[in-house]
């Protein structure tokens, strides 16, 4: 004769214990980290999203400029190259955007209209718009300039504002004639 198996309320307490065991802390909620990470040579940040995404979004970027653009040709001169695209699906990201050390006059969010560029550019200002940029504590009308000097720069923080999006030609309007 078989033994009988044993019953479904001794099994289950051990079941669950084993699985709370297991998960070795698996069941905390999970952290989003608010600092570069150890080693890390850059900047980093939270972008903070505000209005609706526009149904016409390819992607949203985030550069960096060494120097602030004077020109349509001086847009291309920015860091990373390809440039990094931030997700968009939550109300706020914590991003890492990897740089060589130095300063950096102007860090923005770029929104991208779907749509491909013209072999010359000329059609920038309709395709590209700056949605934030990181500002200056002191002056947050002006762009804030960030240096990063051989370790992970922090709190560059960004507010993406998709209802206040801003052309090229906003900040050099000659630049949408060139």
């Amino acid at each position: 004769m078989l033994p009988h198996p044993p019953s479904a309320r001794l099994l289950l307490p051990i079941a669950i214990a084993i699985l709370a065991f297991a998960c070795n802390e698996g069941l905390r909620p999970f952290r989003v980290p608010t600092t570069c990470p150890h080693g890390f040579v850059g900047m980093c940040g939270t972008v903070r999203f505000r209005g609706a995404l526009p149904d016409s979004t390819e992607a949203v970027y985030l550069v960096a400029y060494p120097t602030f653009p004077q020109s349509r040709n001086d847009l291309f001169n920015f860091v990373p190259f390809p440039p990094q695209s931030i997700p968009t699906a939550d109300s706020s990201y914590f991003y890492t955007l990897g740089i060589l050390n130095g300063r950096y006059e102007w860090v923005v969010a770029v929104w991208k209209k779907l749509g491909s560029f013209n072999p010359d550019f000329s059609n920038a200002d309709s395709l590209l718009r700056e949605a934030g940029y990181y500002r200056d504590r002191s002056d947050p009308t002006r762009p804030g300039v960030v240096v990063v000097n051989g370790s992970g720069t922090d709190s560059i923080n960004i507010v993406v504002d998709f209802a206040n999006m801003h052309p090229i030609s906003y900040y050099f309007p000659a630049a949408a004639k060139q």
